[in-house]
């Protein structure tokens, strides 16, 4: 059948694979690792940073001044060997050889397979690291400058050893990334070689996640760029849909994951990714505002099904570190039980809070945290569930409790059915008690008696399925209090 909202498991494979032993490699990630991944119900692995990094970009990474003291927070006794580089400063899309090669990549996307797991790698369109071939081979592909420009603002330009001067990697808002030089993409020779990668990439995988990859669109790409070049952002035809296009000409069941943001998330699917970040969710849910948290989620659900649910990543704080473990939990129901691909990062499940630079190989050991673990070993057999995973997704209304009374605009309720099961979940989104009479929408299976059992507190209520389908379920609930109610009729 086919998984309508799956699930993936994001793994830092340097800092993973120091935790095996000094010189590990992918051939080394144990059996029983992905056992539990099976057991658990994950559909994807993202193995970030496989590919080959490079001394230079290295380098940087190790001698930024500001990087070593955010370094130096985690790793109060760090080494130069601790510091890897940035895994978005590519320097090749072969497997990294200190990781074992492509050949061990190979290997463990087979292992994966057999388990029926699939593999995400990353892919990074708008630039490279300071190693990359293309330097030598293909300059044309970057963008260069002078060196009175790399006087002026060292913050946006590179001088190479060879005295030549390129821009820095960058988005139209931050300066550049220092490990890392732009790819043109007004250059139609550049843009063809980047579908080539992609396609290749797309052979020692199932699907790439694609970082900020709304940096690309003509009008973004030309506000960053265009005046440099003199150029008009009509000189810039879409890379995307081709790109997609040819490559599930080939592979049609590849998968493309976006990382993007600035709303351009629709946009994006439209150019034909089966995912995109959807950042707008998680930023709601730190705000800790239950109507603005569900005005979210009235989305159309051919929008909502795309979108990649996430409460961490390697960019963002760990959530362990910034919700309470009932915030926490509230966060997790409205998040993982929602429609679209739901996004795990390793530690979270065990509540880590310590988020570790991508640029590392190694990070500090954290007791796991009990009442975190508790909140995903209680949720993640109902979101790996048949109901979870397959069921269709309906946003519910609720209504006040009473006149006066506006804490029914915290609660944020739907319902999950599948011909196994029919689940109703309610959250009181909000850090005081609050009461709804919840609107059930007219079903087949709303007559007779109905018993409403609670998976999370084992709570039970018996309603008629007049009164329900008339007034709608009432409700009481604690600040942050959280229901996922299975639906029992007789």
């Amino acid at each position: 059948m086919l998984c309508v909202n799956p699930s993936l498991y994001q793994l830092n494979t340097r800092t993973y694979l120091a935790t095996i032993g000094r010189n590990a490699t992918i051939d080394q990630i144990p059996d029983s690792f992905i056992d539990t991944l099976a057991q658990q119900g994950f559909d994807w692995l993202w193995l970030l940073g496989v590919w080959t990094l490079g001394p230079t970009s290295r380098n940087v990474s190790r001698s930024r001044a500001e990087w070593r003291t955010e370094y130096k927070q985690v790793l109060p006794d760090l080494t130069d060997a601790d510091v890897t580089g940035s895994p978005f400063a590519v320097c090749s899309y072969s497997v990294d050889p200190v990781l074992g090669g492509d050949e061990a990549l190979k290997r463990f996307r087979e292992r994966l397979s057999t388990r029926g797991i699939k593999l995400l790698l990353d892919f990074v369109p708008n630039h490279v690291g300071l190693d990359h071939q293309w330097i030598t081979a293909h300059p044309e592909f970057f963008i260069s400058g002078t060196p009175e420009a790399a006087t002026r603002d060292p913050s946006r330009w590179c001088t190479l050893a060879n005295g030549k001067v390129y821009a820095y990697g960058r988005d139209p808002n931050y300066p550049g990334w220092p490990d890392t030089l732009q790819l043109n993409y007004y250059k139609a020779e550049l843009r063809s070689a980047m579908r080539d990668e992609i396609r290749a990439i797309a052979t020692r995988c199932d699907g790439i996640r694609c970082d900020m990859a709304m940096l690309l669109e003509p009008e973004i790409f030309h506000r960053t760029w265009g005046e440099l070049l003199g150029a008009q952002v009509t000189d810039l035809p879409l890379f995307w849909p081709e790109a997609i296009r040819t490559t599930k000409a080939v592979s049609p069941e590849f998968l493309f994951m976006a990382e993007v943001y600035w709303d351009y998330e629709y946009k994006l699917q439209q150019h034909g990714f089966d995912y995109t970040y959807d950042k707008t969710l998680y930023d709601r849910i730190l705000r800790r505002d239950g109507p603005y948290l569900r005005g979210h989620l009235i989305a159309p659900l051919t929008y909502q099904g795309k979108m990649v649910r996430f409460l961490e990543n390697h960019d963002e704080a760990r959530i362990a570190s910034k919700l309470s473990p009932s915030e926490h939990r509230a966060a997790a129901v409205v998040s993982f039980l929602s429609p679209g691909l739901r996004f795990f990062h390793h530690g979270q499940l065990q509540g880590n809070q310590i988020r570790i630079p991508v640029h590392l190989s190694r990070g500090p050991v954290e007791k796991p945290l009990p009442e975190v673990e508790e909140i995903y070993r209680t949720l993640l057999p109902i979101i790996q569930s048949p109901t979870g995973k397959h069921g269709t997704w309906s946003l519910l209304d609720t209504r006040q409790a009473w006149p006066g009374n506006p804490t029914n605009g915290n609660f944020i309720c739907y319902l999950l059915e599948h011909p196994l099961q029919t689940l109703l979940l309610a959250v009181n989104y909000a850090p005081y008690r609050g009461q709804c009479f919840v609107r059930i929408p007219d079903r087949t299976w709303l007559e007779g008696t109905i018993e409403l059992r609670d998976k999370l507190s084992h709570e039970r209520l018996v309603r008629g399925a007049s009164d329900l389908l008339e007034r709608g379920l009432f409700l009481d609930c604690g600040e942050w209090q959280s229901h996922i109610f299975v639906v029992d009729h007789s």
